[in-house]
């Protein structure tokens, strides 16, 4: 069996404060809106590779009634250059509430947490060379690189 040809791939949030997260994404983290109702807003980075993210409104009728609530048990990881200028700017600067203080991983991320009006965890990292009982999980060699 092959797989389809995708086009687009982009995560969609379901959230109960599109307001609060499409300011959240868009002050924070440097989305710009490229489609906006009073249910469903596109966010996009402006500059390549154009990382997508979409809010849709989580009472609305296009999401089966089942799953009508804010996204749970999610983490998005945004990987930047310096994970602790980023630091001082959303926690320190911004106010952000740490649900996990700025630590060295030995599997090869130093990395925070922090959580979006709903209550997404925005998991913000930088790579480090990981400790060597981690080196050789990384499949494509890419730790050595780090």
């Amino acid at each position: 069996m092959t797989s389809p040809a995708v086009t687009s791939f982009y995560p969609v949030l379901c959230t109960e404060r599109l307001r609060e997260s499409v300011a959240f994404y868009t002050t924070l983290f440097g989305f710009e809106t490229t489609y906006t109702s009073d249910w469903y807003v596109s966010l996009r980075r402006p500059e390549p590779p154009y990382y997508e993210l979409a809010l849709v409104d989580a009472g609305h009728e296009t999401v089966p009634e089942a799953f009508r609530r804010s996204a749970q048990g999610l983490l998005l990881n945004f990987e930047v250059a310096d994970v602790d200028a980023e630091y001082a700017r959303l926690v320190t600067g911004a106010g952000l509430k740490p649900e996990l203080g700025l630590r060295s991983e030995a599997f090869g991320q130093r990395h925070f947490i922090v959580a979006d009006p709903d209550g997404v965890l925005i998991d913000v990292i930088t790579p480090i060379p990981p400790a060597a009982a981690y080196a050789a999980a990384y499949q494509d060699g890419s730790a050595a690189g780090v």
